[in-house]
């Protein structure tokens, strides 16, 4: 979801840095194509609306109007303004319980089976923990072979049964990590669909099953 977020906008960062002047006409155009991004990023209408107008209103302010490169302060708001919607300060991935489990949740095409793998390599490499994954996404094609050549390339094993329960694999995974002593695991779960109410109610019982110290939107 981000990645894809991140390509549309940064589109619009190439046509902001174009402007020589920043005016009523340009942001007008500049920002419904951010509305855009943000609404198609499923972001929450109110939310939008309200980012919209902070930037509108900041990016016509003195500041910008007198500045040398329009372009650049612009793109500057832009930026604060996406950190301040998107909470700000960042928060370290949790590693000292033991075991660390992890839940990766996100819409389809998100890039969470990448993202696993990645984060399994980190954690090995930076903090010398002992990673396992989980792959409970059973309804994507060939999304559990996906996660299986990701820990092949790794050398990190993944737990899988194949098109079961996801609820049920999540418990015997975690189970069978805790037996063979890995200490941070990763559990792939199916992309979904915000209307999909019974992906959602799947994710509820995985939670309340294996409860995870963490989990990643993606």
């Amino acid at each position: 979801m981000f990645e894809n977020l991140s390509e549309r906008l940064q589109k619009v960062v190439s046509n902001i840095k174009s402007k020589g002047v920043i005016n009523e006409d340009n942001i007008s155009d500049i920002t419904r194509e951010i509305r855009l991004c943000l609404l198609e990023a499923d972001v929450n209408v109110k939310i939008v609306r309200e980012f919209i107008d902070s930037v509108k209103e900041k990016a016509l302010g003195e500041e910008v109007r007198k500045s040398i490169k329009p372009g650049d302060m612009f793109v500057k708001i832009l930026k604060d303004e996406l950190v301040n919607l998107l909470g700000g300060d960042s928060a370290p991935l949790e590693v000292n319980k033991k075991p660390t489990i992890v839940m990766v949740v996100g819409l389809q095409g998100g890039g969470k089976t990448t993202t696993i793998g990645k984060i399994g390599n980190m954690v090995r490499k930076k903090h010398h923990k002992k990673p396992m994954f989980i792959a409970c996404d059973v309804y994507r094609p060939a999304a559990i072979d996906q996660l299986k050549d990701i820990g092949k390339q790794l050398n990190i094993e993944v737990y899988e049964e194949g098109k079961g329960n996801p609820v049920e694999i999540s418990k015997r995974g975690i189970e069978y990590a805790k037996s063979k002593g890995y200490d941070y695991i990763l559990i792939d779960t199916a992309g979904r669909l915000q209307i999909d109410e019974t992906l959602m109610d799947e994710l509820v019982n995985i939670e309340n099953e294996v409860k995870p110290v963490k989990m990643l939107l993606m």
